[in-house]
């Protein structure tokens, strides 16, 4: 791997048209109720945890108040059954009066006033997949400007009672109906979910120039198990997925569940890197209001958000899978550096994973490195041996800096070394722990 060739063709990947609307040009970062409250409507017997305006202010209050929302995480997503059994006299969606008696654009004004954004769920289809209304190709244009009147910021659009022609219609024509409506909103299309996620039937091209983001495969759960089903076929599936994956389009593996009940904190580190190095959007679906300070820890590491958010937008490969159950992912990042994981499938004990960074193809020269997850820094050359111990499905993430260029009338300013020997045009990003 000859970084400077792989740079340019990631680059001209990245090329291709993506949709005009301007956002999400950067993975986009948030909270989405689904994998943690799912369709639970019982705010008589859980008020607190029902899917109701109260439960999506909650969230908002957490992201603006505890540190989230300066990192990044700016969406609070409603998924399925917000609405009504019943579209309105003028056939169009309302939100359930009970759960959300202040209507959804008051529940967005309270979003926008303390600086995030509102998410909202459709299908298409003739239900949702909760068995609320769905958006059938009559209802597209409607259904677009009652979210853009609504001040709603992003649309995750399902496939839920649709067939595969249907879809291929529907899709392009609802990206096309927010588009006319004047108000810039975030497209998230399932389309290919539905459809299998692979060429021939889904068109990445295609999508790239009418959605932000796709979710390609099928809904994460609570569990490692779901994590790792999802990490396999997304890498294994790589050649396809990352030339179509770029600035303003992202595939987008699902949810971080980090701070549920299904991970350990190896397992939260592990899905964390992994989603970073895929370029992944980032919502969460946990309890902001109970989540632990481990959990909070991990969701909030800069670093690692640093590196997910990276403004070239080139999603990373599985470069090296050991049979030692080692696997290691590589990502290109501008200004010339790049961010390695090693990931442990191991259940055992840790493993010493013992490599070079010129055996993981890095070119000649000396590099920074920042480890993720425990701050700690140091410089290696290309050709020096190092053991990365790893944790049972556990990982190792680094920040790896472009070869540090020699600042030679620094070095030996009055004979003697002043201060650093490298130009800082390579230097770290500030971390504040």
């Amino acid at each position: 791997m000859h970084l400077a060739v792989l740079l340019f063709v990631s680059a001209l990947s990245v090329a291709t048209l993506a949709l005009d609307n301007g956002e999400m040009r950067v993975p986009p970062m948030g909270w989405l109720a689904w994998e943690r409250f799912r369709c639970d409507i019982d705010c008589e017997h859980d008020p607190k945890n029902c899917i109701s305006e109260n439960l999506f202010i909650d969230m908002a209050d957490r992201l603006s108040e505890d540190g989230w929302k300066e990192l990044g995480y700016v969406y609070v997503n409603i998924d399925d059954c917000w609405s009504s059994k019943k579209r309105d006299e003028n056939g169009r969606l309302q939100a359930d009066p009970k759960r959300f008696p202040g209507g959804i654009r008051k529940l967005a004004h309270y979003m926008h006033d303390r600086g995030l954004k509102l998410g909202i769920y459709g299908d298409f289809g003739t239900h949702t997949c909760g068995g609320y209304p769905g958006t059938t190709l009559d209802k597209i244009k409607i259904d677009a400007q009652t979210f853009a009147d609504w001040e709603v910021d992003m649309l995750k659009f399902d496939g839920c009672y649709s067939n595969a022609t249907e879809q291929e219609k529907g899709y392009p024509l609802m990206s096309k109906a927010l588009n006319a409506t004047g108000r810039p909103i975030g497209y998230s299309c399932s389309w290919p979910a539905y459809q299998g996620g692979l060429p021939p039937k889904v068109n990445y091209t295609q999508l790239g120039e009418i959605c932000n983001l796709w979710r390609n495969y099928g809904d994460i759960q609570d569990s490692w198990d779901s994590v790792l089903n999802i990490v396999d076929w997304f890498f294994n599936n790589q050649d396809v997925l990352v030339p179509a994956a770029g600035p303003g389009k992202w595939n987008d593996p699902d949810m971080l569940i980090v701070g549920d009940f299904g991970l350990s904190m190896d397992q939260s580190r592990s899905q964390m890197a992994l989603w970073a190095i895929m370029a992944a959007p980032l919502f969460m679906s946990n309890d902001l209001r109970t989540i632990s300070s481990e959990a909070r820890s991990i969701l909030q590491n800069r670093m690692a958000i640093f590196i997910n958010q990276d403004p070239m937008g080139i999603q990373g490969r599985r470069i090296i899978k050991e049979k030692s159950r080692i696997s290691v992912f590589w990502r290109p990042l501008s200004n010339n550096a790049s961010a390695l994981v090693f990931f442990s499938r191991r259940t055992d004990m840790p493993y010493r994973y013992q490599t070079t960074l010129s055996k993981l193809n890095y070119s000649t020269g000396s590099y920074k490195i920042y480890d993720v997850f425990t701050g700690k820094t140091m410089t290696l050359k290309d050709s020096t041996g190092f053991v990365v111990s790893v944790n049972p499905t556990g990982v190792v993430m680094w920040h790896v800096s472009a070869p540090a260029k020699w600042n030679l009338r620094q070095f030996y300013k009055g004979g003697r070394l002043q201060g650093s020997a490298f130009d800082d045009e390579n230097a770290l990003p500030l971390i504040a722990h």
